[in-house]
């Protein structure tokens, strides 16, 4: 039996929390999902499924937020699990638990399989430590994410940039400053809960350069530029030496690869 299910849109860098810490812990997962325009014809639902022609899905219609456009189906069993209605989505086995967020749900993989890979820490230290770090990235994911749909809708402003900007600066100074050559992980000894949500976060800021056009309309330039390895050295190979890692690589590299033949598409 899959130890859980995470519905989501796909591709979805935030999800690769939960498959990067389920091959390191050996947590079996099952994702469903489609690209976001697709999500709005799909029935949201511990069974997720594309709505079939006259299928009757006992559900209301309830407007789309955060990136998604239309009404959405979701179901009053999907609601209680989530009450904030939003993907991605986890669910038990059984579907009667929902879990919300990205980092909870990559904190609940840890959990499931804690006994054969220590990512969330060796003590409550260590755990703490990492939930410091997790807790960080949190306020880096809300503006990444204003200042990404901001781009893609072509509604960029100065004021979007520069927030963005300072809070980029804050979070990689501090996994700048964290790395060392005696430090070779965020936290502890081998690689955590920290380290994959990092590679997460920054993998999906990437999306930003395939529209660095629409940022240099405005005057300015594009926050991850040709001075990141100079300015945070220790966090960018930190990026880089991870993504090649054998249980980051399935997800980091096509997802990295994608955004480069846009990059040269747009040339």
């Amino acid at each position: 039996m899959r130890q859980l299910r995470i519905f989501s849109y796909l591709p979805n860098p935030r999800i690769w929390k939960a498959t990067i810490a389920a091959r390191l812990a050996g947590v079996d997962l099952e994702v469903r999902g489609a690209s976001p325009k697709e999500l709005r014809s799909w029935l949201w639902d511990f069974d997720a499924h594309p709505i079939s022609s006259g299928e009757k899905v006992g559900s209301g219609e309830v407007p789309g937020h955060a990136g998604f456009k239309g009404q959405l189906h979701k179901t009053d069993a999907f609601l209680d699990a989530h009450p904030f209605g939003t993907v991605p989505a986890a669910f038990s086995p059984d579907g009667s638990i929902g879990i919300f967020e990205s980092n909870s749900i990559m904190r609940a993989v840890a959990r499931l399989g804690e006994s054969r890979f220590r990512l969330y820490g060796s003590d409550p230290y260590e755990s703490s430590r990492i939930d410091s770090f997790l807790d960080a990235s949190l306020v880096f994911a809300r503006d990444s994410q204003i200042y990404l749909l901001a781009l893609a809708s072509k509604a960029i402003s100065a004021e979007i940039h520069s927030r963005m900007r300072d809070t980029f600066e804050v979070y990689m100074t501090g996994i700048n400053r964290t790395l060392s050559p005696d430090r070779e992980f965020i936290v502890g000894n081998d690689i955590t809960l920290a380290d994959i949500c990092f590679v997460a976060e920054i993998g999906l800021f990437h999306n930003e350069r395939p529209r660095a056009g629409e940022i240099e309309k405005l005057g300015l330039e594009p926050i991850l530029n040709s001075r990141m390895d100079a300015a945070y050295p220790r966090a960018m190979a930190h990026f880089e030496k991870l993504s090649h890692h054998s249980a980051f690589a399935p997800d980091v590299l096509p997802y990295l690869g994608k955004i480069e033949r846009a990059i040269q598409a747009n040339r």
